[in-house]
């Protein structure tokens, strides 16, 4: 039960980090508008992806699924629960990935909580250039580069499981004992992003496509918002929010 423990200690991180926001409204409000900020910055980075007939649906999983400012409390909560029922039913290769998955969770809830601390007080500067000043305060360089390594893994394992056929069909069969369990939620993430990457995979080259044009764009933003020229940063970040497309696009 290696993975099941170290899944669920990696949710707990998240649970309690999330906890100690609550206790305060104004860094509760914080992460929020953190949260926030960034997913209409990868929006506005991918809005050429998330109006392609190919990549849209693939972009809104990553948006939506792996990085949003929804609350994920159910789906974690139901992931924990059922960590060692996953070890066990589930292929080696899968359940690290689902380790990976929950590690990656909890390494982007501790920045996005740093953050939040970090975040510049008042409300005289635009978002644009308060994110950029919280970013290099927290700073963490290496572990920002460690979470785009590891949304690409988790992106290349999701591509080699399409080629796996008994795994859809195990993820069907599962179906209906989720619902019937209350483990809808976790479900669906995990059905939703097996079949985003095979409508992909079945087009030939264009998961490697996908997460090569993720892999350039964000390794282009983290070395603006540590190195470029901080009032430039926050221009470039500004016109990029602009770009974000609107929730009924």
């Amino acid at each position: 039960m290696h993975a099941a423990q170290e899944i669920r200690h990696a949710l707990s991180q998240v649970a309690e980090l999330r906890k100690l926001s609550t206790q305060h409204s104004a860094l509760q409000m914080t992460c929020v508008r953190v949260k926030s900020l960034q997913a209409l910055r990868f929006a506005g980075t991918y809005a050429d992806l998330l109006n392609s007939p190919m990549y849209g649906s693939s972009t809104r999983f990553f948006l939506q699924d792996l990085y949003s400012a929804r609350d994920f409390s159910e789906r974690d909560a139901q992931f924990a629960r059922m960590a060692g029922t996953l070890e066990r039913a589930l292929p080696e290769s899968v359940v690290s990935t689902a380790l990976t998955l929950a590690q990656l969770h909890q390494a982007t809830e501790a920045l996005d909580f740093a953050m939040a601390q970090n975040w510049p007080s008042g409300e005289s500067a635009p978002d644009a250039q308060a994110y950029v000043q919280a970013w290099r305060r927290v700073g963490q360089r290496q572990q920002r580069l460690w979470q785009l390594t590891t949304v690409i893994e988790i992106g290349q394992s999701l591509g080699r499981f399409t080629r796996k056929p008994g795994l859809r069909m195990l993820l069907k069969m599962m179906r209906q004992p989720a619902q019937l369990a209350g483990l809808a939620a976790l479900h669906t993430f995990l059905e939703s992003g097996f079949e985003h990457f095979a409508s992909m995979a079945r087009q030939g080259g264009k998961v490697a496509y996908f997460l090569e044009t993720i892999q350039a764009r964000e390794t282009d933003w983290i070395t603006r918002l540590f190195d470029d020229e901080a009032s430039r940063c926050s221009s470039q970040l500004q016109q990029t929010l602009a770009l974000a497309p609107s929730p009924q696009t």
